[in-house]
């Protein structure tokens, strides 16, 4: 099989700038809603903005991400991987209405990505509809690339706001469900999240989390692009 450099190269970018683009957004929610809830801690290390750098973790953010495009791309299927970007620092102690900050600044990231995934999908509709994408000029040019961006963004918002969800630590969902667990839990939620990463990747090769995941994100894709 050939390998066609201008189709690795135009994915490539396309796919890092989603995902540069979608985990900024992600983690901007995270710190303006702390904010918003009295925490200024990361607003002080200029995490509330969009501006991506500050949200970008070299390893997590571009060089896994990298390696498992390379990976997917000259192979058959996806690899398995995980990747994050920089976390947001919080200070609990300074939110105003402890519970509900807990589960709003953990649940922003989750919100940002699912109305990041609707406006591209709503976004791909129109030009349907208004026949601005045609069978004719969707090979090539930049009404394709264009799609390719949208159509890119709504999958990897979809499955990072659904693999967040996941009420297992590290994940945002974790921190929801803590808000709810009787205080006899703590112990056990404090041993999974010393080593939920750990536990987590090992799922994550597995194969486990797709099995998961993958049913949940079919059921939104199907509603975004009502199939």
């Amino acid at each position: 099989m050939s390998f066609d450099v201008a189709d690795f190269a135009s994915k490539l970018i396309i796919y890092m700038v989603v995902w540069i683009f979608s985990v900024s957004f992600h983690e901007f929610g995270h710190a303006w809603v702390s904010y918003k809830f009295g925490d200024d801690t990361a607003y002080r290390l200029g995490r509330v903005t969009l501006n991506p750098v500050p949200h970008i973790d070299p390893i997590g953010t571009l060089l896994l991400p990298f390696i498992g495009f390379v990976i997917s791309f000259t192979s058959a299927g996806n690899f398995p991987l995980i990747a994050w970007g920089k976390p947001t620092p919080v200070n609990p102690l300074k939110w105003r209405n402890k519970d509900t900050a807990n589960v709003c600044v953990s649940l922003a990231g989750i919100v940002i990505n699912l109305l990041i995934a609707i406006v591209a999908a709503v976004i791909i509709k129109i030009m349907i509809s208004q026949q601005i994408i045609t069978a004719e000029n969707f090979q090539g040019g930049m009404i394709s690339i264009f799609f390719n961006f949208l159509y890119t963004l709504v999958l990897m918002n979809v499955g990072l706001a659904i693999f967040n969800l996941l009420p297992f630590p590290p994940l945002d969902g974790s921190k929801v469900l803590q808000t709810f667990l009787p205080r006899s839990f703590e112990p056990i939620f404090n041993i999974l999240e010393t080593y939920g990463f750990l536990i987590l990747l090992v799922l994550v090769q597995l194969g486990v989390i797709r099995m998961i995941i993958s049913p949940l994100n079919n059921l939104i894709l199907g509603l975004l692009f009502g199939v």
